[in-house]
């Protein structure tokens, strides 16, 4: 039986060397011969070049664009070699006018830093046309905490302290907390604040919250003779 599935989650999956290799690509087709549903989550306007294999999945597959920030100077310290703002906002444009339910993910929401930004950011992309919207506050596991650190003192060095006391206020005194119930969603009135904020904004802007159910009714298994990855399924 088919199980949901998330691209890009962990790691982009629209990396530099994708325009040569076309993995993506190929898993994307794969997908599509059995009618698979997925969700693809990239900050790359790389996706563009899928449009029209995603857009004959529109019934099951959504797509969803992270965007940070929508200020360029942050987004290039933040996320350097990435998309810039402007031109994620034109590829949620692109893929929604192929027809495809696009959302965008605001994460992480980093305090000080990009989380002034919240409502600014939900606003831009509805007016590209983002249909769904969420956000994750940051998290900063194992040794992802010392590197974020010394990023922020060499960026952000007048408001370092300030964001980690915030951060540590989110994660019950620590940079991290790993519970599953907790890590995605952060404790505490600075999260509660943080959540209000979110889901009004997406109220005021006729955001959903909640993704699509995929559908595994047009799920196929494939014909016999087959390739080798399509017989993974």
């Amino acid at each position: 039986m088919p199980r949901s599935l998330c691209i890009g989650s962990a790691t982009d999956a629209y990396q530099p060397i994708e325009r040569r290799l076309r993995l993506t690509r190929g898993l994307i087709e794969v997908l599509a011969e059995c009618r698979h549903p997925f969700l693809l989550i990239t900050k790359s306007s790389a996706v563009e070049r899928d449009v029209n294999l995603l857009a004959s999945m529109a019934e099951f597959v959504s797509v969803q664009i992270t965007l940070t920030t929508l200020d360029p100077e942050l987004a290039r310290r933040l996320e350097p070699r990435a998309s810039s703002p402007q031109r994620r906002l034109l590829t949620i444009r692109r893929l929604t006018e192929a027809g495809l339910a696009v959302g965008v993910s605001v994460s992480p929401i980093i305090p000080f830093v990009n989380e002034p930004e919240l409502e600014r950011i939900l606003g831009a992309a509805r007016e590209a046309g983002a249909v769904e919207a969420w956000t994750i506050p940051l998290r900063l596991p194992w040794e992802v905490a010392p590197l974020f650190e010394d990023w922020l003192r060499r960026h952000l060095p007048d408001r370092a302290d300030r964001v980690l006391a915030r951060l540590r206020d989110l994660r019950g005194g620590r940079l991290n907390d790993a519970r599953f119930g907790s890590r995605f969603r952060g404790e505490g009135i600075w999260a509660d604040l943080l959540r209000q904020r979110f889901d009004k904004a997406c109220g005021r802007l006729g955001l959903s919250r909640r993704g699509r159910e995929p559908d595994f009714s047009q799920f196929r298994r494939p014909a016999a003779g087959a390739s080798a990855q399509a017989e993974l399924f």
